[in-house]
């Protein structure tokens, strides 16, 4: 809504990872401060080594940071035990990965369900709630579907089912399309663009392609551990 700023959702202060080889320090990140806004899609672009998946490792609370502050949702989750943190993922984060991820045993439906089935969703609710993200993402007609019998990008489209099926507040997606040609990519964005926007979430991307990045509301551009630029789009003020 044009006037009205949105609030950060994730905030890093001075955010550093720093690993010891032998006599030396590598600084994986090396002060890092960053400001995502609610509902926005951001990227963050860098080459291999970049330090991009540390980064986003760091924000999902997968790893810890040597030193800084990580705030999601005014919650320090930096301060937070693993206890805590698994909570904290269950609740509020989906993830989309390079690989998909899905289980080759399992159809669609079944796959996007996952989730749900290890919180203790009853069988009819959670195959329900998969069977609408999967009418959502433009599977309708394959949610018996086991992965072989799918696409690269359909199956893409499942993860993406699935990283919403539990109404996250934000999504993390490490290199989503990966494994995907370049026409199968820009498809893929374009429905993840769409469905963050419909649906209100916040969603962060790592990437080494410039192109793909470009799908974002804002770039981050990272070099050797630091944020060197921020590009934002010149339509997002808009939005």
């Amino acid at each position: 809504m044009a006037g009205k700023e949105k609030r950060p959702i994730i905030e890093t202060r001075k955010l550093y990872k720093v690993y010891s080889l032998g006599e030396n320090r590598v600084f994986a990140l090396n002060g890092v401060d960053l400001s995502i806004r609610e509902g926005e899609f951001c990227s963050i672009v860098g080459t291999s080594g970049s330090g991009k998946s540390t980064l986003l490792n760091m924000l999902a609370g997968l790893e810890k940071p040597t030193k800084g502050e990580i705030v999601i949702g005014g919650s320090h989750i930096e301060k937070m035990t693993e206890n805590q943190l698994v909570k904290f993922r269950r609740e509020n984060v989906g993830f989309i990965f390079q690989s998909f991820n899905l289980l080759g045993t399992l159809n669609s439906v079944e796959n996007v369900a996952l989730p749900l089935t290890f919180r203790g969703v009853k069988k009819e609710i959670r195959n329900k709630k998969a069977e609408e993200m999967l009418k959502l993402v433009g599977l309708s007609k394959q949610m018996k579907n086991k992965p072989t019998q799918m696409s690269g990008g359909q199956q893409q489209r499942v993860g993406v089912a699935r990283a919403l099926v539990m109404d996250p507040k934000i999504i993390f997606a490490d290199e989503p399309t990966g494994n995907l040609d370049s026409h199968t990519s820009a498809e893929v964005m374009e429905l993840m663009r769409r469905v963050v926007k419909e649906q209100h979430k916040t969603l962060v991307m790592v990437t080494h392609d410039n192109h793909l990045a470009g799908f974002a509301d804002r770039i981050f551009h990272i070099i050797d551990g630091k944020i060197v630029k921020i590009e934002e789009r010149e339509n997002y003020r808009e939005e």
